[in-house]
This record gives C-alpha cells, structure tokens and sequence, in this order.
C-alpha cells in the first residue's frame, strides 16, 4: 500500500479495510489477522495496527473475542450503513470535481448514464 503523507497511516489502514467489508472481501464474522501480521501486512508499526483496530470496534466493524482474535462484525445493518456512508461521500467528492471543471450535475448524470452503456 502506497500511503499518503497526508493522511495519517492509521486511518488509510482503516479505510482500506472498511472497503475490504464493505465489498464483501472480508464478509461478516470472517477472523482479521492478528496485530502483529496486520503490521506486517501493511508495513506498519503493531501500535498503529492496535490503534486501527480499536477505530474499527469502536465504529462498531469489528468486534474483539478474548483469546480468539479480531472479526468482522456480523451486523449487516452496519456494514450496510457504512457503504452508504461511503458511497454518499465518493457521490460528493465526485460533484465537488465536476463542479470545479463546469459541469453541472444533470450533465454529469447524462455523461455516467453514457459511460454506462458503453
């Protein structure tokens, strides 16, 4: 993973796995890897890995089993609003780029319906 240096590590480690749930990569109740393979896995430091999970559980996306590990949440309710929230900000963050280049939203509506039928 590339990180921005923008943005703290944490939370784009975070984001990356909200989108792995929320498109099913990492389904409901699947087990995330430990602390220290998650540090591992994205070149991070265990404190960080520690840190994103406890964002995650307190977002309620994951749940902490004593002895047992790190899982997806299984509340599909969640996962679900969490896609909507993701999705109503890559909506506004599209309109906002649109609008900067002159492009009002009904054209930019028009021009997705186009570049769906192709």
């Amino acid at each position: 993973m590339q990180f921005d240096p923008m943005t703290p590590i944490w939370l784009q480690v975070k984001r990356a796995l909200e989108t792995d749930i929320v498109s099913g990569l990492r389904p409901p109740g699947e087990k995330l890897p430990g602390g220290r393979d998650l540090a591992l896995q994205y070149s991070i430091n265990p404190n960080t890995a520690a840190r994103v999970y406890q964002e995650l559980e307190k977002d309620g996306l994951c749940e902490t089993r004593r002895g047992m590990g790190t899982y997806v949440t299984g509340s599909m309710e969640r996962i679900a609003a969490l896609r909507r929230e993701m999705a109503e900000k890559a909506i506004q963050e599209f309109l906002s780029k649109m609008s900067v280049l002159g492009v009002s939203r009904q054209e930019a509506a028009r021009m997705i319906l186009k570049e769906e039928e192709r």
